[in-house]
């Protein structure tokens, strides 16, 4: 079986897998924590809405207006989302899945007319994780390095605020390697199998639950054909099952 992997295939995709959770484990831990769960299917959405958006404009897709276009989709509805919480808390998690139920059917209708829509979306939603290339990792790489460094340090003094741009941040790059069904599995299934792990190992754990999960489902997809990042979701439900349930008599409440 190994024999047959093409590991400068599996390598990059591999690694992309490995950046993204650097900074979906602890952001996920706090999306748990705050109890607004669909934060990062909102997000993400949005930023997809960026992304369609410079579809729609026939503007490069390898251009930095693309990118420009994503993130600053994704900072709106971050600092949005900041706005409303401190105005109203009570029903911060509706207003965010109206968020996501508004960019998702605004991406269909920006793509209506377009006869490659509904490969554009299919390519956000499952994203390309195999086709990621080393050259494109470095700059995702020192991004998520700041990213981290700024969440580590200042996010505990901002009331909220550092979070949010934080997240708006890394989702935006993430999305557009793995998709936005791979950036909500990394960011709530790890944080959801260690929520009954003692602080201190809750973090580390997560990080091996989602390293194990991408590789897993990697390979599994590369030997038997099959769609990449849907793999990876359910093999990272499968190990996040089998952690939950091996430390299910040790919880203890968070």
């Amino acid at each position: 079986m190994f024999e047959a992997l093409d590991w400068s295939i599996i390598g990059p995709g591999f690694v992309a897998g490995l950046i993204v959770l650097s900074t979906h484990v602890p952001l996920g831990q706090e999306v748990l924590r705050r109890g607004i769960i669909f934060i990062d299917l909102a997000i993400a959405q949005v930023a997809g809405l960026g992304v369609i958006a410079a579809y729609a404009m026939e503007w490069d897709p390898e251009g930095i207006q693309v990118q420009l276009a994503a993130v600053s989709a994704a900072l709106i509805a971050a600092l949005g989302l900041h706005w409303t919480e401190r105005r109203w808390p009570r029903i911060q998690e509706p207003l965010i899945g109206t968020l996501f139920i508004l960019a998702a059917t605004g991406g269909i209708l920006l793509l209506a007319g377009n006869p490659h829509g509904s490969e554009h979306l299919k390519d956000l939603l499952v994203g390309q994780i195999l086709w990621t290339t080393w050259s494109a990792l470095w700059p995702v790489a020192l991004l998520y390095a700041v990213a981290l460094a700024i969440w580590f340090w200042l996010n505990p003094r901002s009331g909220g605020l550092i979070f949010y741009l934080v997240f708006a941040i890394v989702v935006t790059a993430s999305v557009q390697i793995v998709g936005v069904y791979l950036v909500f599995a990394s960011l709530i299934i790890p944080a959801l199998a260690t929520a009954g792990i003692k602080r201190g190992n809750r973090l580390m754990a997560g990080y091996l639950i989602g390293a194990i999960s991408y590789l897993l489902g990697i390979v599994v997809s590369f030997w038997l054909d099959m769609p990449t990042g849907a793999v990876i979701v359910w093999s990272m439900a499968a190990v996040a099952l089998l952690v939950g349930l091996f430390i299910s008599d040790k919880r203890e409440p968070t």
